[in-house]
């Protein structure tokens, strides 16, 4: 049962709610809640859609007296059974969390009036989403000026993904994007939205703050990362941090790829298509088609029948060989290539370029680190000059 004696939450307390992962009721409509929430909030509407437009209508049209009335009349018997049922459940389920609307305001209070009522207390957050929301963006502000970051860097394929997923002090911004940030890096889960991806990033940033004063690691990214765009004060953060530069031979490259690319995608066809191979190639060639004004005319035509030859060789003699070749020919005609330019821009702030255990072991040697990166790391210079 919920503590009758719990207080409403307050903004002072905002930061422990998303470090425990404490449970929110979201009483927004649907529509607010498909727009940006949080990771433990459910969606338990006071309003549904359509009535969430009725009434914002009235109170344009009459004021709020006269919406709050017409709110009361549209609440039926019925539909307020439904709601206190459905309420009902997730306290049960989760009595130490706490509810919230847009602003803290009458929904939020109906929704506890209709509870009390029912016998039920349980607290609200004050100044709801938008309080929430407002707290979490203040954060990001304050750890991106504060800089206590490293950015991994990396040709496309090196194995940056894999190194992020194995620290403790890392933030997987393209993990949380659903998203591998290339033309070809789609993972057949829908992105989320922009702000629950902002919202979901920041909350694993403050984590790893409560857990180690350690520089936190990023994967050095474009400003996009599928249809995710990174906010500008982390671009900008991002911009001035250290960065360490993970490398990797051609071939384990390749064999990278070809899992993520190919028998990722194959497994995902096998569940319902009749012609998986088919179905990659056409995956592949739509992938192709996005880059095709970079490729050029000549090497888009080249890659294309390497595609095909590929894809035939793999569904007659399940040979993936061609596959090989096609990602060697991505990776140094057009992958390589963006990369570069990246890497001359960020030399400067270059502290360490290795294979997987080199970055690995600088890293460790970092983990007690003094937070802020000028604390925190070498300098590019004196680091090159430890070399």
């Amino acid at each position: 049962m919920p503590d009758s004696k719990r207080d409403d939450l307050s903004a002072e307390q905002f930061s422990s709610l998303f470090l425990k992962d404490v449970a929110l009721m979201d009483v927004r409509a649907p529509v607010e809640f498909c727009a940006g929430t949080f990771p433990t909030s459910t969606n338990l509407p006071l309003l549904d859609d359509q009535q969430r437009h009725l009434i914002g209508t009235e109170y344009a049209e009459h004021g709020q007296p006269a919406a709050i009335d017409f709110g009361l009349r549209l609440a039926s018997p019925d539909i307020r059974a439904q709601r206190i049922s459905s309420w009902k459940q997730f306290i049960a389920d989760n009595p130490g969390g706490y509810l919230y609307c847009f602003r803290g305001g009458l929904r939020s209070k109906t929704t506890q009036q209709w509870l009390a009522d029912a016998g039920i207390h349980y607290p609200l957050v004050e100044g709801g989403y938008k309080a929430l929301r407002r707290y979490l963006l203040e954060q990001l502000t304050r750890l991106c000026k504060q800089g206590n970051i490293i950015l991994l860097s990396g040709a496309t394929g090196v194995g940056k993904t894999e190194l992020i997923d194995g620290r403790l002090s890392a933030v997987d911004i393209e993990g949380r994007a659903n998203h591998r940030g290339s033309a070809f890096g789609k993972t057949f889960e829908s992105q989320p939205a922009q702000i629950d991806w902002e919202n979901q990033i920041i909350i694993d940033w403050l984590r790893c703050e409560a857990r180690s004063d350690a520089p936190v690691l990023i994967e050095a990214e474009s400003h996009l990362i599928g249809r995710i765009h990174l906010p500008k004060v982390l671009q900008e953060a991002m911009a001035s941090a250290p960065v360490l530069l993970l490398q990797a031979s051609m071939a384990d490259r390749a064999a990278r790829l070809y899992q993520d690319y190919v028998e990722h995608s194959l497994r995902h066809y096998r569940g319902g298509n009749d012609d998986p191979c088919g179905a990659l190639y056409d995956d592949a060639l739509d992938s192709l088609q996005r880059i095709k004004k970079r490729l050029g005319g000549l090497k888009f035509q080249q890659m294309s029948e390497l595609l095909s030859q590929a894809t035939s060789l793999l569904r007659e003699r399940n040979d993936s060989a061609g596959f090989y070749q096609f990602i060697e020919m991505l990776l140094t005609e057009y992958y390589d290539a963006l990369y570069q330019h990246y890497q001359t821009q960020s030399e400067p702030r270059l502290v360490l370029r290795g294979n997987w255990a080199e970055i690995t072991d600088w890293l460790e040697s970092n983990q007690q680190s003094t937070q802020g990166h000028s604390n925190a790391v070498c300098s590019p210079a004196s680091q090159q000059a430890q070399l």
